[in-house]
């Protein structure tokens, strides 16, 4: 059983590195939020490490103020490697966790394998799962966050509910069905099976959940070491296909296409939004309790950037179905243009990956670098 004792320490993480701006790179796999975390740490004078999968390098390489040195790797696995630490460790680099990050490289190595600071809690990242010991369920629960109702049989599903499970063919994604009740899940279910889009082996993985109609928001949040603040900094929305060309059909052609086209709820993009201001509250409520919950099941807790995704229903409560315990996949939509809330905090609009290089500047200025690493 993992312990305390048995993980990074922060001060030998940090052994040996010369701690300044012009010093440290800031390194992440060039994937997913990547880009806004290059440009946020440029704009705050720090070098970048953009860590490729071969065949994958070309936006970094043509985006070339953003990215110092590119790091083209035959997988993005290949980053534990002890190769890959000796150049990470040679330029002082602290690591900025994002999705990517964990699909490919993998809890475990992430956890034992990757002698790398890496900014925020590398132990929190497991917690996105919806499966096993550690899942967001339990953050949720332990916040008093309300959440959807889940099932752990199928056959138990009695109102509309939402189905996510392992994509058959597309690994890191997930194939997301609606069914309506009990039957309408089994029809579907062994449709999508016959399609190849899910795997019936993959039954075991699924998570269903209670199907919540309302606004759906991607809140991102800030927890600051330096400021000793909960911010929330932007909000998004997702673009999915083929679901969102599905719905700009009209309607009596989405009912003519009912039966020959799969939903497929893949994240493709995002979209800026913004909430109605009395509902402020209730955000800041809930992530000062979601930050409050991570402190105690998985210390230091959150460290930096954090996104709630949520509805908010008619009578105005809002639903959490989904957690991101790193940096969120939407915040590209920010660079350059900031995130809508930032600006109340610094003066001036900032995206989410600048919002990490100022923490970055301050604990360095500071002195407390070692409490946003892990």
């Amino acid at each position: 059983m993992e312990t305390l004792s048995s993980r990074y320490n922060p001060r030998d993480l940090l052994k040996d590195y010369r701690l300044d701006v012009e010093a440290i790179h800031i390194a992440t796999i060039a994937s997913h939020s990547a880009l806004d975390v290059f440009d946020g740490a440029k704009d705050e004078g720090f070098k970048t490490i953009a860590v490729c999968q071969k065949g994958r390098e070309k936006p970094y390489l043509r985006f070339r103020r953003v990215v110092d040195y590119p790091l083209i790797l035959y997988s993005f696995a290949d980053v534990v490697k002890n190769d890959v630490v000796s150049i990470l460790r040679s330029r002082n680099s602290i690591f900025i966790p994002n999705r990517s990050f964990a699909v490919y490289v993998g809890y475990d190595n992430i956890e034992q394998n990757f002698p790398i600071p890496i900014f925020g809690n590398r132990y929190l990242l497991r917690y996105e799962e919806r499966v096993g010991i550690k899942t967001y369920y339990k953050l949720l629960d332990e916040a008093g966050i309300r959440r959807p109702r889940t099932y752990s049989n199928p056959d138990e599903i009695d109102r509309p509910v939402i189905v996510k499970m392992p994509h058959a063919k597309k690994r890191v994604e997930r194939g997301f069905f609606v069914a309506v009740d009990r039957d309408d899940f089994w029809k579907k279910f062994r449709k999508l099976i016959s399609d190849g889009v899910v795997s019936e082996n993959d039954l075991v993985k699924a998570s269903i959940e209670e199907l919540i109609i309302g606004a759906h928001f991607n809140v991102n949040y800030f927890r600051s070491i330096a400021r000793k603040d909960v911010e929330v900094i932007s909000i998004d929305r997702r673009i999915q296909t083929n679901l969102d060309g599905v719905l700009r059909l009209p309607a009596d052609v989405q009912l003519e296409l009912r039966e020959i086209v799969d939903i497929e709820m893949i994240e493709i993009g995002h979209e800026m939004a913004t909430i109605r201001e009395s509902m402020l509250e209730k955000l800041f409520e809930i992530g000062d309790r979601f930050v409050d919950a991570t402190i105690k099941l998985e210390p230091p807790g959150i460290i930096g950037p954090f996104t709630l995704q949520l509805m908010v229903t008619p009578d105005l409560d809002v639903v959490v179905f989904d957690v991101a315990t790193r940096i969120g996949g939407g915040t590209n939509v920010h660079m350059g243009i900031g995130g809508q809330y930032s600006k109340l905090y610094f003066g001036k609009p900032i995206s989410m990956g600048r919002r990490i290089a100022i923490e970055i500047k301050d604990c360095l200025y500071m002195g407390c670098i070692e409490e946003i690493v892990t």
